[in-house]
């Protein structure tokens, strides 16, 4: 029966390395005594958070054999050597490695850029992250805004601190989206980030290279206002990511977002729209439209970064400015989930159908046929 209940054990994954537990050398020790089951499980870290949802699992696996009237399970912890095996079957025994970077990798990654602050480019990108993950992808947010991370708050992990398994840890998940900010590794999310260049490019590559994102269809990028060091390094270290540029419909916002579109352009990354938020909005009232920001940006932004390239770069959104959207960012509930009829969200919702309509070339990438 021991063999039976190990391949019950085979189908049971552990809830944030989406493996099986057998595969990944938790399962230390299986016996039957009379008509009791007792496992013992190793978990990767002491206090592991999910050890909870992880027995309720186990339990439920193990309830099929009807000769068997209690399921006992005790918990250990892995040694270093185990827990290094862990890192070395998740990362396919590969060494550390930022595995978007490849060739072969079918992660499209996406630098959610913008020329200033303040047009609500971190909104824009957990409201498509999590339409994205709605429409069936797997998706991931990097927080790559450094000094003013804000994206916890917004997609509601305000606080919440990664699993680590020594230098591999676990990204933090939301509605479906997997997230992994600064602001999960400082002492206090009051204190300020305080890097120079140099660091600020380690921190990134730390970030991409350290966490366990596994299979992702989407990785979008929440980047700092304006052409600085973060901007660069993610045309040096993922060569193959792309850049979506976010304005307001005022002028003077859009000659600032093309500056965005042209590091990226000179950077050889691949311009893939313009994304105008906070457009005008029907008047609660007289229904109305109200233009509070002015028009016309993103025409405008699109239009010059169409010239800049010498190819069309198209104005592939338009979100309207909506209470919703700013009080779902306020208490961590995006307006895609709280108000899904609402214009935003609808917007939001094509603008993500927009993205995935685009198909991924296989040119240049390895495929496994036997001839």
């Amino acid at each position: 029966m021991v063999d039976e209940i190990r391949q019950a054990l085979s189908k049971v994954n552990d809830p944030e390395l989406r493996r099986p537990i057998t595969e990944l050398g938790m399962v230390q020790e299986v016996e039957v005594i009379g008509r009791e089951i007792r496992v013992r499980i190793l978990l990767t870290i002491q206090g592991c958070p999910m050890r909870d949802r992880l027995e309720r699992d186990i339990t439920s696996a193990l309830d099929s054999f009807a000769e068997i009237d209690a399921v006992r399970i005790d918990f250990g912890v892995m040694s270093d050597e185990q827990r290094n095996e862990v890192k070395r079957i998740v990362r396919g025994g590969k060494e550390k490695e930022i595995s978007f970077a490849r060739p072969d990798s079918l992660t499209r990654v996406i630098g959610i850029a913008s020329g200033k602050g303040g047009v609500g480019k971190s909104s824009v990108t957990v409201n498509l992250a999590v339409a994205l993950s709605e429409q069936g992808f797997s998706v991931g947010i990097l927080d790559a805004d450094v000094y003013g991370h804000s994206i916890p708050r917004l997609i509601g992990v305000a606080g919440s601190r990664p699993t680590v398994i020594d230098q591999l840890f676990i990204p933090v998940e939301s509605y479906g989206v997997k997230i992994v900010s600064m602001e999960m590794f400082k002492p206090d999310r009051a204190d300020p980030i305080a890097y120079r260049g140099p660091l600020l490019h380690r921190v990134l590559e730390q970030l991409l290279t350290d966490a366990y994102w596994g299979d992702l269809d989407f990785l979008l990028l929440d980047l700092p206002p304006g052409t600085g060091d973060i901007a660069i390094s993610l045309a040096q270290l993922i060569p193959n990511s792309e850049i979506l540029v976010v304005t307001t419909p005022q002028i003077a916002a859009a000659e600032v977002a093309e500056r965005a579109g042209r590091i990226a352009h000179q950077l050889k990354q691949r311009i893939i729209g313009v994304v105008e938020n906070m457009s005008a909005s029907p008047c609660l009232s007289c229904g109305e439209p109200q233009e509070l920001f002015g028009s016309g940006g993103g025409e405008e932004s699109a239009r010059r970064l169409s010239t800049l390239v010498g190819a069309e770069v198209g104005l592939i959104a338009k979100i309207p400015f909506e209470l919703n959207l700013r009080e779902g960012g306020d208490h961590g509930v995006p307006i895609v989930v709280n108000a899904p009829e609402s214009s935003s969200a609808k917007g939001f919702k094509e603008l993500a159908r927009t993205l995935s309509e685009r198909q991924r070339s296989l040119l240049g990438v390895k495929l496994t046929l036997a001839t």
